[in-house]
């Protein structure tokens, strides 16, 4: 028999232990939060007040330009020469080698390769731009062309690390984590950082949107936008176990268990980190619910964008940029779709037309909102890809000769809004396009540039951990003035 009136103390479970008992759905845990939040009900008279949420929006070094960003990657190494880098000197070497000072490769490629597609100058600026991105050329004197990139090795796992974190091998944190780190978030009913990749992860998975040291927080949502349905984008988006009353009774609990717990722990940053996923998941069940509805879109919207999963996602990624999420980055594809080794022209066609239309739409549909001068918009890959043909091998490309290998000398990447100088190309690959000779951007070079447009000193945006103070473009990297308008 009790001889008191019960205390929680009384029944102490773990957190573990408590949350495989309850059986609630993840989406109802903060749903103590957000009433709370909404005045629906107080905090007990003796709680000690939570923390604020590490996504409150926090100022940057310096007066930005930017203030969010889209990433659109293509997965896998789009060619340069064939998209926004063209090299006519080809044409007349078709078929023959290249000459040796000019052959910087240790892979094992044929003859000059010209590229199957025609270019044709676009805008004010004259930049010409392949037949495959007629759409992207129309926006050309709003992007600057960066032609001269260079990353490391000729290989996707480490190219792709570099690309997204800045470190080929170690565990370092993503660009979108860094910047979220920085700057917080505008939305606080949406993750700070998502990403969106149909189909599943790609190579590296979730590394290549890690948090790495930084707290988990900031790491990325992943959703995979092949689906339609918002259960199937995200999952555990909604709780269907348990009664409103009845998740109000557990959350109220819970929540003076999370704080007894932090309290014990001194504040420790993975709890807090795990409380404000928590509070964050409920409120997801709002706003997420809208944001993902591409059907709420005026139908010439829709149009604008075009049919397919990659329209839709970027879609998707303009209503959550208008939003507040700070950074969003689509992938195209999850199985290295721009590897073209074989078949290029084939790929590279209908690549660029599975997104042509929904980038050039973006790019117009933000600058008529107003959100282009303050929105960056990346494009790129990890890599580029050779100017020769890739000669067959046992087991790859089926004995085809109508491909390209990796080029990591020398490849193309673009910006546009968000303080970019429009309508400019940057530096340039040799005259057969198979490394950058001129005005060479490295990707520790586009990552400070990157910050820069956001606000910071890439070497003053740093976090401590195991005794030094890491930064993104770890000791290298230096802002590109040229692009900035």
């Amino acid at each position: 028999m009790q001889h008191h009136t019960p205390r929680i103390e009384d029944n102490f479970l773990t957190r573990r232990e408590f949350l495989c008992r309850c059986g609630m759905g993840m989406g109802s845990l903060s749903l103590a939060s957000l009433l709370q939040s909404s005045g629906l009900f107080a905090s007990p008279a003796h709680a000690e007040p939570t923390s604020i949420s590490p996504l409150a929006p926090k100022a940057p070094h310096f007066a930005a330009k930017a203030k969010r960003v889209l990433h659109l990657f293509m997965n896998g190494g789009p060619s340069h020469v064939d998209t926004f880098d063209p090299k006519p000197l080809l044409d007349k070497h078709a078929g023959k080698p290249l000459p040796r000072e000019n052959l910087r490769t240790e892979r094992r490629t044929g003859a000059a390769f010209p590229s199957p597609f025609k270019f044709r100058k676009y805008g004010q600026s004259g930049i010409e731009v392949s037949e495959i991105f007629p759409r992207v050329g129309e926006c050309i004197d709003d992007i600057a062309v960066i032609r001269s990139m260079h990353a490391d090795v000729p290989n996707h796992e480490p190219s792709l690390l570099l690309m997204n974190c800045g470190e080929a091998r170690l565990i370092r944190p993503s660009l979108g984590s860094w910047l979220t780190y920085g700057l917080g978030s505008e939305n606080q009913n949406l993750p700070g950082f998502i990403v969106m990749c149909p189909g599943g992860y790609p190579i590296q998975e979730s590394q290549n949107w890690q948090a790495g040291f930084l707290p988990g927080a900031y790491q990325g949502t992943y959703i995979d936008s092949q689906h339609t349905r918002i259960e199937k984008l995200i999952e555990h988006i909604k709780s269907n176990a348990s009664s409103l009353a009845e998740q109000r009774a557990q959350l109220d609990l819970l929540r003076q268990l999370n704080e007894r717990h932090l309290r014990q722990r001194e504040q420790d940053a993975q709890l807090e980190a795990r409380i404000q996923s928590f509070e964050l998941a409920y409120r997801m069940q709002i706003d997420a619910t809208d944001a993902f509805d591409v059907s709420r879109e005026p139908e010439s919207i829709r149009n604008l964008y075009g049919e397919g999963t990659q329209a839709r996602q970027i879609l998707i990624a303009r209503r959550l940029l208008e939003r507040g999420v700070r950074f969003v980055q689509l992938w195209h594809g999850a199985g290295q779709p721009w590897d073209n080794h074989d078949d290029l022209e084939v790929n590279h066609r209908r690549l660029a037309k599975q997104c042509d239309q929904a980038i050039g739409a973006l790019l117009e549909d933000l600058k008529q909102r107003g959100m282009l001068d303050d929105t960056l918009v990346i494009w790129g890959g990890e890599f580029g890809r050779t100017p020769t043909v890739e000669l067959p091998t046992p087991g790859s490309n089926a004995g085809k000769i109508n491909g390209r290998d990796h080029n990591h000398y020398g490849f193309t990447m673009w910006l546009a809004g968000g303080g970019v100088r429009g309508g400019y190309v940057h530096g340039a690959t040799d005259e057969f396009g198979f490394q950058a000779v001129e005005n060479k951007v490295h990707v520790h070079d586009l990552h400070a540039t990157v910050l820069q447009l956001l606000g910071f000193d890439h070497e003053k945006l740093t976090f401590r951990h195991a005794g030094r103070d890491f930064r993104l473009t770890d000791v290298h990297g230096q802002a590109v003035r040229e692009l900035i308008a």
